[in-house]
């Protein structure tokens, strides 16, 4: 569990490294977007990696690495989102947007060590194209929660969906890496 804690450091240090370059380049300019507008845009890049997948080609010279890094930063857009409410200008500074970034990261990972621990790092045996549609049926499920307007019965949350996002395509970015 070590091996996989240095691993899951270092996809996070990837992750946040082109968020924080992006951040850069375009501010907090995501704020705006509703949480259903993330749900939608990690959908898109959910459904590239399989349409990849499944055609073994693709004609955008951006490979599914990227995907899964974008999947990653958007779900952890989405929980800031769901935290602070979206905002129709900048209201939040660099700093506190990396702290609030690096906090959400902490929980996913968090998460992750634990059902590791149970589940005893079974995700190592997994195939790529379950984590995709893994991916594919927390979006589904996260869709029909934000339909339903948050309100679950005997379900987990939205913020447990995104988090799970977060930790299936780390542990894609992990293989992709080692």
């Amino acid at each position: 569990m070590d091996k996989t804690s240095r691993q899951y450091d270092h996809v996070i240090s990837v992750c946040q490294d082109i968020f924080t370059k992006k951040m850069m380049d375009y501010g907090i300019s995501w704020r705006i977007l509703r949480p259903s507008s993330m749900t939608d845009q990690i959908y898109i890049k959910a459904q590239r990696i399989r349409s990849i997948e499944q055609k073994k080609i693709s004609k955008i010279d951006e490979g599914v690495r990227s995907e899964y890094i974008g999947i990653v930063n958007y779900c952890i857009m989405a929980l800031i989102q769901l935290e602070k409410g979206i905002s129709e200008n900048d209201d939040l500074t660099q700093e506190e947007t990396m702290s609030l970034y690096q906090r959400h990261f902490r929980e996913a990972k968090d998460l992750m060590m634990a059902k590791n621990h149970d589940y005893d790092e079974a995700w190592r045996n997994m195939r790529m194209s379950s984590y995709t549609d893994l991916i594919l049926m927390k979006l589904n499920r996260t869709k029909q929660i934000e339909d339903n307007l948050g309100k679950t019965i005997a379900s987990e949350g939205i913020e447990a969906n995104y988090l799970d996002m977060i930790n299936y395509a780390v542990f894609a970015l992990i293989k992709i890496e080692f």
